[in-house]
């Protein structure tokens, strides 16, 4: 992989910089042990608290026979622990592959079966799914945390530091972009480096910032920012989970001047009862931020906004608003370019609709593609360019403005969710024959779930069990929220459902959050 010819595209970028993670943590750790790195309920972690935890970790995993090039599965909350195990996986060279935490038993033995890791390791509270997921698939390589947590720093310990470069593989993590099975995208090295520089800009990371992370570790929202208090002087506020009731006691605590927005959350704080007079937050960043709430949100909460658009294939960023532009995602980032095509490959008009195409002055920006999917891969990347299956406009300024998805997904409190993934679960209830998921639009961010469920015959229910049944066997946020019922669907000649005719319409759909329907007359 070759250098970056332009330094100044990156906030901390120096001569010499080959856009790698390892050098600057390894730096960081072994030189700068009273340098902050996080704090996490009120317990500060120094880079050489984090160094030592980093240390014990990585003599256990040797012990588990952890070395470059393995894979290991993690799945737990937030916590400086996690971190820490994080920063061993990458000094050490393995392949880190984060299980989403609200995934139950057959979305855990989905991964276990397609990225067969060398090891699981699972946090206390996920244990009754991991384990049901493990039989499923005759997976017997488990470390629980409470084993890594015991670990110490053995007589005479170092740093574990194997020869990887920009390059080399990171993580796989699993994207639910489009229709069919998750993906495994493969993210490396530099692909990290380059989100986390891609954070200093979109955020306005300035010296003596401190980071408010409340993202899972596991969503690429969280782990953009692991890297941050390594390339700048600023440190990360970290939180077991987003919590609306203690958010604002929980900025306070940390001093935090940052937060990074997904999903419906700012709207969800927007309707407490109460929010303080003065905070020290000064920009929100992320996306959701829809123009009619443009102006509510950014003077309500006191804060500047900065909307911006990316992917996980392509390093989390491409965009970004920092002029205050009312539902736009802005424009590329300084290292990319971004173009919007029809499906012949042609630009289209101002104003009208294309898939967002993004190139990259710097190599390696772009993952190198999806684990055992050829054919995905090709779709994504063509001409040397990123098709990202999204849809945009951009106005006369050349400022662009997020459509909504190509495929078939939908966006649901800041995660992509494939139909295929609600579909395949909800066939194999014993009672339906068939089944269509389909986004609709949602009163708090994004979007909701509709589905629509063909019974088989005589076996038609109500749909409070059939919502519970789903309730134990999805994530949170692929749990349907509305429930609607047809004699038959349309198909085409292949079988596939013709999901476009399906109306969107509410009207009659048994909601599961007021238990009762909307409207009336579907059961």
């Amino acid at each position: 992989m070759h250098d970056d010819p332009i330094p100044h595209y990156f906030p901390s970028r120096m001569e010499g910089d080959r856009l790698d993670v390892t050098g600057i943590l390894r730096s960081r750790l072994e030189r700068e042990p009273g340098r902050a790195i996080l704090s996490f309920g009120g317990d500060p972690w120094t880079a050489g608290r984090i160094r030592e935890r980093v240390i014990s970790v990585q003599a256990r995993l040797a012990q588990e026979g952890v070395g470059r090039g393995a894979r290991v599965a993690v799945m737990l909350e937030n916590s400086p622990d996690h971190v820490a195990l994080i920063y061993a996986l990458i000094l050490m060279g393995a392949v880190w592959i984060p299980v989403n935490t609200r995934l139950k038993a057959p979305g855990i033995e989905y991964v276990l079966g397609h990225a067969r890791p060398d090891l699981l390791i699972c946090g206390e509270a996920f244990e009754p799914e991991v384990l049901a997921a493990c039989q499923i698939a005759g997976y017997d390589r488990l470390l629980p945390e409470a084993a890594l947590a015991a670990a110490v720093v053995p007589a005479g310990g170092a740093l574990t530091c194997a020869p990887v470069g920009p390059g080399d593989l990171l993580c796989i993590i699993y994207t639910s972009g489009t229709t069919g099975a998750p993906k495994g995208v493969l993210f490396s090295h530099r692909m990290l480096r380059i989100a986390a520089e891609s954070v200093l800009l979109v955020a306005d990371v300035r010296a003596g910032d401190r980071l408010f992370l409340w993202e899972p570790l596991c969503h690429i929202g969280g782990a953009q920012m692991l890297l941050v208090p390594f390339l700048a002087d600023a440190t990360l506020h970290l939180v077991p989970r987003f919590s609306a009731s203690r958010f604002w006691d929980q900025v306070a605590e940390g001093g935090c001047t940052q937060v990074h927005y997904l999903g419906g959350i700012l709207d969800i704080l927007m309707r407490l009862p109460s929010r303080p007079a003065t905070h020290t937050l000064r920009v929100g960043w992320g996306a959701g931020v829809a123009k009619a709430n443009w102006a509510a949100v950014r003077d309500g909460m006191g804060i500047a906004l900065r909307e911006c658009y990316g992917m996980t294939e392509g390093s989390s960023f491409a965009t970004l608003n920092a002029e205050d532009r009312p539902g736009s995602v802005g424009k590329a980032l300084p290292w990319l370019s971004v173009e919007l095509l029809d499906d012949q490959d042609r630009p289209v008009p101002v104003g009208e609709p294309g898939q967002v195409v993004v190139s990259s002055r710097v190599p390696g920006t772009f993952f190198s593609g999806y684990l055992d999917n050829p054919g995905a891969t090709r779709e994504a990347l063509r001409h040397g360019k990123l098709y990202t299956g999204d849809m945009a406009r951009a106005d006369a300024d050349g400022y662009l403005y997020f459509v909504g998805r190509r495929t078939d997904s939908m966006r649901i409190r800041g995660e992509n969710v494939s139909a295929w993934e609600i579909e395949r679960i909800a066939a194999t209830h014993p009672d339906v024959a068939a089944a269509a998921a389909v986004g609709v639009e949602s009163g708090i961010g994004e979007q909701d779930v509709l589905l629509y469920v063909q019974w088989l015959e005589g076996r038609e229910q109500a749909f409070d069990g059939l919502s519970a049944w789903l309730g134990d066997r999805l994530a949170s946020f692929q749990w349907p929220r509305y429930y609607a019922s047809v004699d038959r669907f349309e198909t085409t000649p292949s079988e596939r459902i013709r999901k476009h005719r399906l109306p969107r319409a509410l009207d009659g759909a048994w909601d599961r959050l007021a238990a009762s329907r909307v409207g009336s007359g579907m059961a």
